[in-house]
């Protein structure tokens, strides 16, 4: 607990990253494949002598340069302030571990946001020869940035064996490329090749789709930005086995249980995400097939829109699938999703978790105060529990542990801390630190919070406000 903790109530801090991220995705890697996209419709049109393409295409740039170097910009920034409230060890780790990493992304960002801008400024202000070199120039610094960013992405779920032979020492950087290139860091790469182609268009479908004015311009870009989505849809399976077959045992047999019990109906959260990506593709199938190359002069803005959103709720899906995969860590291996690193787990349990902290007030051992219990208890449970659950919104606690009385909720925590391989828990939940006295604090907490004055706590508070009237009288 080297940080303060951000409570987020209802949502969870989890979901504010997540919120921003899908957002963000959505723009970032349209900006990827959009870059392009648009160098390759303008070679076309100058092929082809299609000088309406050309004024459309320069309206489209606009739309990008707002979209990517605006939204996607902004959301990029909103990501890393999250991340850093919600799971600064993990954040900081990435940070030491891929600084040269890091430093490169952002120069090729710089490119990306500079020649975007040069490339929609420049319409008609420079040879076509010059115009299409900073298009290719854009494409190419966008598609680093990608390169960059996947292998940090992936690191977190494989970060590989060299990595993690290395890892706490001090001698991580030694292991930089080992990192980088890990083992799903490939088939990772080509499956957002593969969105980022998608999604350059979708929202081309979406740009095009209010230009009423010019329906022969309309229904010509609208049938060649569809056509987008065919490289996805045929390679994306292959490319999500390959992915799987990447992926450590431990994580691919969550999918795998689901996927063998769907008779039973005994699905994993991982196989219904699995399912409504696969459910929501042929939606997109179908609607760009009827509505597009069926009489794409028809496409409407709100049919456009309908993609796009069919388009978030796969994207939505796939990061949380993502993130699903690597529970009970953020970096898998070494750092618990509560930023509880792997290692440390034995000293703190002798130790003591809270013994370090710089936000807890100092509270002696088997102290009877309920006051002091309790506070350390909400200590414990701030920094073991809240990452990944609120208290009566998304995966709230209070629910969780409706029912059971406080010596129920002491044997689940003694679970969660004996984590044993048969345990139920270990698959998805961190191990609980602490010494045997925080974690009865953590239980006395947790059993006041759901019982109130049934709890043990509650009738410990009244026996001292009785034996204090008594002192009085």
């Amino acid at each position: 607990m080297n940080y303060p903790f951000w409570d987020v109530p209802v949502i969870g801090s989890g979901w504010v990253i997540g919120l921003i991220s899908i957002f963000h995705v959505l723009i970032s890697q349209f900006a990827v494949g959009g870059g392009l996209y648009l160098v390759l419709a303008e070679r076309k049109a100058l092929r082809e002598n299609r000088l309406d393409w050309l004024a459309r295409l320069k309206n489209h740039s606009r739309f990008f340069l707002i979209m990517t170097n605006v939204f996607g910009a902004t959301s990029g920034v909103g990501i890393w302030f999250a991340i850093g409230l919600a799971h600064p060890e993990s954040t900081s780790t990435l940070i030491h571990n891929f600084v040269f990493g890091w430093a490169m992304e952002w120069v090729f960002f710089i490119v990306e946001l500079s020649s975007a801008a040069v490339y929609y400024y420049s319409w008609n202000k420079i040879s076509h020869e010059a115009h299409q070199r900073v298009g290719w120039l854009y494409a190419f610094s966008s598609f680093c940035t990608l390169v960059i960013i996947n292998g940090i992405l992936s690191f977190m779920l494989t970060p590989g064996e060299a990595w993690l032979a290395v890892a706490g020492t001090g001698q991580e950087a030694s292991q930089f490329w080992s990192a980088f290139f890990n083992p799903t860091y490939f088939p990772s790469l080509f499956l957002r090749i593969l969105v980022c182609i998608s999604l350059a268009g979708i929202w081309s479908l979406v740009s095009y789709s209010r230009l009423d004015h010019d329906v022969k311009a309309k229904g010509e870009l609208i049938t060649w930005s569809s056509k987008w989505l065919i490289p996805s849809f045929v390679a994306t399976p292959f490319a999500f086995l390959w992915y799987l077959a990447s992926v450590p045992e431990v994580n691919r047999s969550l999918l795998e249980l689901g996927i063998s019990t769907i008779g039973s109906g005994a699905f994993t959260q991982v196989t219904r995400i699995a399912l409504v990506m696969v459910m929501t593709s042929a939606t997109i199938v179908g609607v760009v097939y009827f509505f597009v190359r069926k009489a794409p002069q028809d496409f409407a803005f709100g049919h456009g829109l309908a993609v796009l959103f069919l388009a978030a709720v796969i994207t939505a899906s796939g990061e949380y699938a993502r993130e699903m995969l690597r529970k009970p860590y953020v970096i898998a291996q070494h750092m618990y999703s509560n930023g509880i690193r792997k290692s440390e787990v034995a000293q703190m349990s002798q130790k003591g978790y809270l013994q370090k902290s710089m936000w807890v007030r100092p509270v002696a051992d088997n102290s009877n105060e309920p006051e002091l219990i309790l506070s350390k208890g909400e200590a414990m449970y701030r920094g073991q529990c809240l990452n990944c659950h609120t208290s009566t919104g998304y995966r709230s606690l209070t629910k969780f542990l409706s029912g059971r009385d406080h010596q129920s909720i002491t044997n689940l925590l003694q679970t969660l801390h004996e984590y044993k391989d048969d345990s139920p828990y270990k698959k998805y939940m961190p191990q609980l630190v602490g010494t045997p006295d925080e974690i009865a604090a953590l239980s006395d907490y947790l059993d006041y919070k759901v019982n109130k004055e049934k709890s043990r706590i509650a009738a410990l508070m009244r026996t001292h406000e009785n034996q204090k009237v008594a002192q009085v009288e």
